[in-house]
């Protein structure tokens, strides 16, 4: 979606015509590769002068935008990241009690806080702000709000991470083979050729319009990263190789080597590797298998300071915290049936939680392998956001696609000089084990509270995607969010804050920006859809107003305009000099009650045929507020879309089935609405027609 809405948005020529008087008239020449280049730097400079005019991402925009042009150097090619620039200081309180607030406050409580917003636009001048919350730092290198951002919404959390931050990633549709150990080889070779893809930098980013690139700095901490636990907070810790994956099956743990003599292991050597841990019948250590609960609950520190700091167990921890990525091998066999829908939900909860135990929740990712070869992926969040995957997981699932043999089996042949696996061994003291039992109870308690559903739409016979979204001429995202809406108000009753990601990855560093969905304008649209005193040519006029008014807030977000980034680093720079400021604790101390946010697709040019196997059904996350709901959905095709539901069982006002059905209905609504209308029209211009001929 993200690419989309940039490629709609970027119709506009940032260089004004000058990269097309370069195409025009110095033509491309593939015999010769210095030529090119030398046209591509030079187009590259035209962009550049128009940008050093504050051309770029000043469409539309106030005069007093700003930007700073950077230069990230990728290779041979040189790409242009700019910095995001600071807002004037009462742009975000402004649009905050304009856009942000207004739909679901009460006019006693909007009142008072516009007073403690203006207040607060009093007491800091437009210099004070720029000077506490500058946009660039360390040479103008990066920005605050991504490293504050990492810092204090993930790092120095102190809840469990599982559920809370972790987020996961699903298989795609058509498995390629029915073997576990299969499977797990050739994937992982495929993970460790994407690796080598990044460190020799010749994956190509994400370019809108070939010409602006998206950061990619994101891709640097994907292998060979850790979060490791502290007192009161974590660090990520990346190193810059490894040449090792660890292995989790059945309680035991392995250290599996993926390299001989600087040589990456092909497909069939590791699928060998993989049925030798899945064939071994050794039993668990003591303390051995529920040892991963302990990155599954509250921060274990201590536990890692006193336990795991020298000798054996500093051995076995250094292994898997030291690997490329973890890999976990179930004995579970979950499948996609639209005959059985149980089974996505329970294959969603697999991924994302399982039972606490069988994933290393603070490595950068898990690599689920279940027993009928169907695979899934469990991401900490500190280090990147889910497009990250998805885009990674575009070129594994390419990748690991032709790797088989007809009988399921990795083509290759076998070494007989192969590396030796090594079974990790720990010395876990029985004080360990009551904490473990401890981690994993409250472990335990977290997974069994997630009300996870998973829903799909199409391809047959309930169709339903982009298709029909596109020929009501709408956003596809800011239809899904309407409908996502007037959900929640049937659920609800009422409405509540709700918050959609938006990258802001066109600067160097940029992680996320908040859209805010309800607006004045979706309010009006949802509540006329239940009023049967307005008709379907109003609600339509409503629904586009709406869907008009999310586009241009979601524009905002991504190009350096938005407002909650911001006011959080704002929130950051007052609790260090120790000013209270009430109008930034009231903004930030309200809860998303729907946190909402759609994985992209087709961010490469591998899935672009649309077929059944290529399509993935993406992924989720959980509820960001104790009684509100997470969801996270994609617009898979031109007739399918998933929506992954989950909230807490714990809750009495929510229930992710009773939501998820809601949705159905909401979109099936939509679809109604817009056929009402065209059989209208049609009608009404067979009637003119009628008149005419008489």
């Amino acid at each position: 979606m993200v690419i989309n809405v940039l490629l709609r948005m970027l119709d506009y020529d940032p260089s004004w015509g000058g990269i097309d008087a370069i195409d025009r008239h110095i033509p491309l020449r593939q015999d010769m590769p210095r030529y090119t280049a030398e046209k591509g730097s030079l187009k590259r400079g035209t962009l550049c002068i128009r940008l050093s005019h504050h051309v770029w991402l000043r469409i539309k925009a106030h005069e007093s935008a700003s930007l700073r042009l950077d230069y990230d150097h990728r290779g041979a090619t040189s790409y242009i990241v700019m910095s995001i620039a600071t807002p004037p200081t009462n742009t975000p309180q402004l649009i905050f009690l304009n856009v942000g607030a207004a739909p679901y406050w009460k006019d006693s409580s909007m009142k008072t806080l516009s007073n403690c917003a203006e207040e607060f636009r009093e007491g800091n001048t437009e210099e004070d702000c720029r000077d506490i919350c500058s946009a660039e730092i360390d040479g103008g290198h990066q920005t605050n709000v991504s490293d504050w951002w990492e810092e204090f919404v993930y790092l120095r959390g102190r809840s469990p991470i599982v559920v809370n931050s972790n987020f996961y990633g699903l298989d795609v549709m058509e498995k390629p083979t029915h073997i576990q150990a299969a499977r797990a080889a050739n994937s992982v070779r495929a993970l460790f050729q994407f690796r080598r893809m990044i460190s020799q930098q010749t994956l190509k980013p994400v370019i809108v319009q070939n010409v602006v690139p998206l950061c990619s700095g994101q891709f640097e901490r994907l292998f060979n990263t850790t979060r490791i636990p502290g007192l009161e907070t974590d660090h990520v810790m990346h190193l810059r190789d490894s040449t090792h994956i660890a292995v989790y099956h059945r309680g035991r743990f392995f250290r599996l080597p993926c390299y001989r003599r600087n040589r990456l292991l092909n497909s069939a050597e590791l699928e060998v590797l993989f049925t030798r841990i899945i064939e071994d019948t050794s039993k668990p250590c003591k303390g051995e298998e529920d040892l991963a609960a302990l990155t599954a609950g509250e921060s274990w520190s201590g536990a890692r300071q006193m336990y795991f700091y020298k000798g054996m167990n500093k051995t076995a921890l250094d292994a898997i915290e030291k690997a490329a990525f973890f890999v976990t091998l179930l004995d579970k066999e979950l499948d996609y049936s639209m005959e059985d829908m149980s089974q996505l939900d329970e294959f969603a909860q697999t991924v994302l939680t399982g039972d606490g135990c069988k994933m290393w929740f603070d490595k950068s990712f898990n690599y689920v392998v279940l027993k009928n070869a169907r695979v899934g992926l469990n991401v900490e969040h500190s280090w990147a956001d889910s497009p990250i995957f998805s885009f990674t997981w575009e070129h594994i699932s390419d990748l690991d696609s032709g790797g088989y043999k007809e009988d399921g089996h990795c083509k290759g042949e076998v070494s007989n000089d192969l590396p030796q696996l090594t079974r990790l061994k720990w010395d876990v003291p029985d004080e360990c084990i009551t904490i473990i039992e401890q981690q994993k109870q409250l472990a335990a308690s977290i997974c069994a509270d997630v009300d996870l559903r998973l829903r799909i739409f199409g391809p047959q016979p309930n169709e339903y995607g982009k298709g029909f979204i596109k020929k009501c001429k709408i956003s596809p995202d800011a239809y899904i969010q309407m409908a996502l809406q007037l959900a929640y108000y049937r659920d609800s009753g009422k409405f509540h804050l709700t918050y959609e990601a938006s990258m802001t990855r066109l600067f160097r560093e940029g992680r996320t920006e908040t859209v805010r969905p309800v607006s004045s304008e979706s309010c009006a649209f949802v509540r006329a859809m239940d009023d049967p005193s307005k008709t379907n040519e109003e609600r339509v006029k409503l629904l586009k107003a709406a869907t008009e008014r999310h586009v241009t807030t979601y524009r905002d977000a991504m190009t350096g305009k938005g407002v909650d980034r911001h006011l959080f680093c704002l929130y950051v720079v007052s609790r260090y000099l120790e000013v209270d400021s009430p109008f930034l604790q009231e903004v930030l101390g309200e809860p998303w009650r729907l946190s909402t946010s759609q994985t992209p697709h087709n961010q490469t040019d591998l899935w672009k045929k649309q077929v059944v196997e290529q399509i993935c059904p993406g992924g989720g996350f959980g509820p960001v507020a104790d009684d509100g709901y997470g969801v996270s959905y994609i617009i898979a095709s031109e007739n399918m879309l998933f929506f992954h539901v989950s909230s807490k069982k714990s809750s009495p006002t929510t229930d992710s089935t009773r939501f998820s059905d809601n949705i159905g209905r909401a979109l099936t609504d939509l679809r109604t609405l817009f056929q009402n209308v065209q059989v209208d029209d049609k009608q009404s211009a067979g009637t003119s027609q009628s008149k005419k001929d008489k």
